[in-house]
């Protein structure tokens, strides 16, 4: 999935977005409301990690803007505000969770993941296709009964051919999916990261590349 995590303090967001990595997702740091309202306008997320006391932009009124926009990207809103009161007010801006500081980075990634699986049309937590089974939860895939380890960008990009069941995704849509964004669209990650994902699945190959559009696993 595509993370925006929105806080102030630049040590804890980096902290959120390192565990966030470290589960396969892309994720890009903003450190003011403005910043984040800008970084939606342009990129597709999944997710908004969001500090509610931000500093230029208020947090609220960046949830505001959001649901007001239409987006269908998924709030997590972060505040160590932790009354009751607080909680409902969070949720009634339009925000979709709430999670109080401190924290677990455990807990965060679970809320992380299960908003994911509700900003797109539900998948099941195993995905299989052509002989193939991904866990999306364990981060585990089989070819068959042969366990195949894959790196963390490999494992994003299968996850998403694979929820496309069977339909062309192109490689800008990988990239705006499994990379953050600092990836230079020119550099042939998507390309390289295919080429080593057809590689550790092995023969025959599964994924098939569509000339000009982008590619699948039929």
């Amino acid at each position: 999935m595509r993370v925006l995590v929105v806080e102030d303090e630049p040590m804890l967001a980096d902290a959120i977005a390192e565990w966030l990595r470290d589960e396969a997702h892309a994720v890009d740091i903003a450190l003011q409301g403005d910043t984040a309202l800008e970084r939606l306008a342009v990129n597709d997320y999944d997710v908004v990690v969001l500090d509610r006391d931000l500093p230029a932009v208020h947090g609220d009124d960046v949830c505001r803007e959001l649901v007001d926009s239409g987006s269908p990207v998924r709030v997590l809103m972060l505040t160590a505000a932790a009354e009751v009161t607080d909680r409902v007010a969070g949720l009634g801006l339009g925000a979709d969770d709430y999670l109080t500081k401190p924290f677990a980075f455990p807990e965060l990634a679970a809320r992380v993941q299960a908003l994911g699986r509700r900003s797109r049309p539900a998948v099941p937590p195993v995905l299989r296709r052509a002989g193939l089974t991904l866990d999306l939860a364990r981060r585990e895939v089989f070819r068959g009964e042969r366990y195949v380890p894959l790196a963390k960008k490999e494992f994003a990009v299968l996850a998403e051919l694979m929820r496309a069941d069977g339909a062309t995704v192109s490689a800008e849509r990988l990239l705006e999916k499994a990379w953050d964004e600092h990836a230079d669209p020119f550099t042939g990650a998507v390309r390289l990261t295919i080429y080593k994902l057809r590689r550790k699945l092995g023969d025959p190959s599964l994924v098939e590349t569509v000339t000009g559009v982008g590619y699948r696993i039929p």
